[in-house]
């Protein structure tokens, strides 16, 4: 009686089995692929770079907040072009430019200079842009993913002079950089840009920070890769 149990058992298994096959066979790949297809569609909606003018609203706050990670930039203040607060933020983050816009808009956002700080690396870009030494309550951090262009890696106020004849110019791909409250803290790293390691920036300055590259570091600049 036990052994007729146990065959029905398992005959009621391998029917259960093979039906449950078939539907994964006929049915799976259709529901798998229309999962992936709505999960790239709602990706692409929600990070794909608007339409239209890049002097717009919409197209800043896309440039300047994807800069970041998306856990930091879609909740962060986003300051425009026009230096005025176009979305307000609730994480304590800014994102902004740090180059003026021209008359037409940025060409991408690579060309926008696009960052987004904390609150302390925030006081250091105040402080930097009004040539005035950095006064930090604590370590502050910088996202960068559009990258910048470029800067003399020991001369601060030399962004963007590509072709100023300036030795150790780096234009920079997609990067954290470390906003340091004492600057004596990174004495003694390394300022070599090229070995794709963080490197200090503007050693010797009030302005001396960690830079950190991240994957595309050098798309921008090739010939200052690692060898």
């Amino acid at each position: 009686m036990i052994e007729k149990d146990s065959n029905l058992v398992n005959s009621l298994n391998e029917k259960f089995n093979n039906k449950i096959k078939y539907f994964l066979g006929e049915n799976m790949l259709k529901i798998t692929l229309t999962t992936i297809f709505t999960l790239l569609v709602s990706l692409s909606i929600s990070s794909a770079e608007p339409y239209g003018s890049h002097a717009s609203e919409r197209w800043q706050i896309w440039a300047y907040t994807s800069a970041a990670p998306s856990f930091i930039g879609d909740h962060a203040t986003v300051i425009g072009a026009s230096g005025k607060v176009i979305r307000e933020g609730t994480n304590g983050w800014r994102c902004e430019p740090f180059m003026p816009m021209p008359e037409r808009g940025f060409k991408d956002a690579h060309s926008s200079v696009a960052a987004c700080s904390d609150k302390n690396a925030i006081a250091w870009a105040d402080a930097y842009k009004a040539n005035e030494v950095p006064q930090l309550e604590a370590d502050g951090w910088i996202w960068m993913i559009h990258g910048d262009l470029g800067v003399d890696n020991f001369i601060p106020y030399t962004d963007a002079q590509k072709d100023a004849g300036h030795k150790h110019f780096i234009e920079s791909g997609a990067h954290i950089m470390l906003m340091p409250k004492d600057p004596s803290s990174l004495d003694g790293q390394s300022t070599d840009y090229t070995t794709g390691a963080p490197y200090v920036m503007f050693a010797g300055t009030p302005y001396v920070h960690l830079m950190i590259p991240l994957e595309g570091y050098y798309d921008y600049q090739p010939e200052s890769g690692p060898k």
